[in-house]
């Protein structure tokens, strides 16, 4: 199954890269775009931190907008405080 990508990059051009896997139904090569490939690449981390601060989310259905976005900011702060300590600290407990 093929789908149809669009995408607007003043970066990448539209070269088609392959995966270097094949698909399992039609056994054929796998192949993107170049700018899917880097986008899916970099965007990890800003996925891994959305799913992590869904977990914990510290807003309520009774704060205003005002607090939920300080709210929201206060949660992102934590948990990148977190992700670098997790990162910088590699004794095992």
């Amino acid at each position: 199954m093929t789908g149809l990508v669009r995408m607007i990059s003043t970066f990448h051009d539209t070269t088609i890269v392959n995966k270097g896997r094949k698909d399992r139904k039609t056994n054929m090569e796998i192949k993107k775009p170049y700018a899917v490939v880097q986008y899916h690449k970099l965007i990890k981390g800003v996925g891994r931190a959305d799913q992590y601060l869904a977990y914990y989310s510290v807003l309520k259905k009774t704060v205003e907008w005002s607090k939920k976005v300080v709210l929201y900011l206060l949660n992102c702060v934590l948990f990148n405080a977190f992700f670098v300590y997790r990162t910088l600290n590699t004794n095992k407990v």
